[in-house]
């Protein structure tokens, strides 16, 4: 199955010309708000994921029971398979507008699963995690190793983003993205993201910025990984997002190469 993130430059589109079989949506974009255009999509046989991105999971301010709560409504109200957010802090004290790394030690592993628990508590389901991409960080722990204790501690489910593996890759050596999945394991992945990202000469350093094709070896290893496990990918382009027939090619290349 090839996935979409569905973006608000989409709304005027017609959705049924688009080659996706499933969707999602950033959760804190829709709570509150009119479901329509996300019901259409599901009316048409393609189930639309939850996405987020200000549960902080990895930060230390009390967790949002009230956006939980809403949560909860907005996923029953669509029929929502699953629910997901970014293994990072994402604000404390206010939002951030960005996604900061959690330092890689056991104690911060044990302390980032307790409040995933907590979370799954309340939701009264199993969520995913996203790993994220980072451009600096502290700790003892190998990635693979940390973000694997986080799973099993918590009991959770795997969001695994191809590109985000790519671009740390890149920017810090350690595991190849092939060699990190195959050190971390598949069990927990619910689906794979994948994206594009471009090098930034001003901080010398890969970005992600979800703003450019998927390259190629991205694209490959996904199709291996579900080729091997049968594993859903999903394609986001959140920046810069182009028209219909370049989301279309992107997802027919996802659809090709996942298939042949």
């Amino acid at each position: 199955m090839i996935g979409l993130g569905f973006r608000r430059e989409m709304l005027d589109w017609d959705m049924s010309a688009v080659q996706a079989d499933f969707f999602e949506v950033a959760p804190e974009n829709w709570v509150g708000r009119d479901l329509t255009p996300l019901h259409d999509l599901i009316a048409s046989g393609r189930p639309v994921h939850l996405h987020g991105v200000a549960l902080n999971l990895g930060g230390t301010a009390a967790l949002d029971t009230a956006f939980l709560r809403d949560l909860r409504q907005l996923m029953a109200a669509l029929g929502a398979p699953l629910y997901s957010d970014h293994m990072a802090a994402s604000g404390d004290s206010y939002q951030l507008y960005d996604l900061f790394a959690v330092p890689f030690t056991a104690a911060q592993a044990r302390r980032v699963a307790d409040r995933i628990r907590a979370v799954q508590d309340v939701l009264g389901m199993r969520i995913a995690i996203e790993n994220t991409t980072w451009y600096t960080n502290v700790g003892t722990m190998p990635e693979a190793d940390f973000l694997g204790l986080v799973l099993e501690r918590a009991d959770c489910q795997l969001l695994l983003d191809l590109n985000n593996l790519s671009v740390n890759h890149k920017n810090h050596g350690g595991l190849s993205p092939h060699d990190f999945v195959q050190r971390l394991g598949m069990d927990r992945v619910s689906y794979m993201h994948v994206a594009g990202h471009e090098f930034d000469t001003r901080f010398d350093l890969f970005m992600d910025t979800h703003s450019q094709p998927v390259e190629a070896c991205t694209q490959q290893l996904a199709h291996r990984l579900t080729e091997d496990y049968g594993t859903p990918v999903l394609l986001e382009w959140d920046n810069d997002v182009p028209g219909m027939d370049v989301i279309n090619q992107e997802l027919s290349c996802l659809r090709t190469s996942t298939t042949t």
